[in-house]
């Protein structure tokens, strides 16, 4: 089903596939107040978040309203051939191991396209049962969002990727439009710099002419950089403080690119 989409939320909940944090602005003046939760591994994220609530500074007294960003598979459906009938099934055959999860959309009018994506039942019935009012974002959206307008500065094809929870999300635009999306397991530097160039290769991008710009919790970044410009003459670190200049959000310590883009720009 669908979530309707509501831009004033008090608390932002980020469910990784290994991490668990929460975020709240700090009155009228930007502020962010982001505090990460040591997640305690052979226990479920349900099970964690349950534990949260018990001595996380921001679930001692939560507001009614939350939105939960969730960071896991994103199944990407043009808009013209979605069905909210049939997204269950796609999502089940695209990623097998969320057959018993409950399956949730985003819709991307700006990008023609409809996000989708899985959330497990019981972290689903931890939060229904704190919060009387919860909107579901994937994570990567606001990314998308927010870098898409970025593609439209100058008229140089431009290539994106997006570090995180040891994933790596490689995309690119063409209009209002995804030409490329996919997602790679990346823990190594090695690992990303094959799926930065391989991605390249494939879309026929020109080596001198054309960018590549990457963002997030980039592993070796310096390395990685390096070695891009042997085979890619504009290749660059997108440097959030400078991307949203003046905006709190960006100066947070830890707090994920995606978070500070949706705080940012929006969902």
């Amino acid at each position: 089903m669908a979530e309707p989409l509501r831009p004033k939320q008090q608390l932002t909940i980020r469910i990784g596939r290994n991490t668990l944090s929460f975020a709240m602005p700090d009155g009228e003046d930007g502020e962010i107040i982001y505090e990460p939760y040591v997640v305690k591994s052979g226990m479920s994220m349900a099970a964690n978040l349950r534990e949260a609530f018990k001595t996380a500074d921001l679930l001692a007294s939560p507001p009614p309203r939350v939105r939960v960003v969730l960071d896991s598979d994103v199944l990407l459906v043009p808009v013209d051939v979605f069905s909210e009938s049939t997204m269950g099934d796609m999502m089940t055959h695209a990623f097998p191991q969320t057959a018993a999860d409950a399956v949730y959309y985003n819709v991307l009018p700006d990008l023609n396209a409809v996000a989708v994506f899985a959330m497990n039942r019981d972290l689903r019935l931890v939060v229904d049962d704190h919060f009387r009012d919860v909107q579901l974002i994937a994570a990567v959206t606001p990314v998308w969002r927010h870098l898409h307008q970025r593609s439209y500065t100058g008229i140089r094809h431009k290539l994106f990727g997006y570090f995180h929870e040891q994933h790596l999300d490689v995309f690119s635009f063409s209009q209002n439009r995804f030409k490329f999306s996919n997602n790679f397991e990346a823990s190594h530097a090695h690992d990303c710099l094959y799926f930065l160039l391989y991605v390249w290769k494939q879309l026929q991008l020109q080596a001198e002419y054309d960018e590549l710009h990457l963002v997030g919790d980039i592993p070796e970044p310096t390395w990685i950089l390096t070695e891009l410009k042997r085979f890619v003459q504009n290749a660059y670190v997108i440097n959030p403080a400078a991307d949203f200049t003046s905006l709190a959000a960006a100066t947070v310590k830890g707090l994920p690119y995606d978070l500070q883009t949706l705080f940012v720009r929006g969902r």
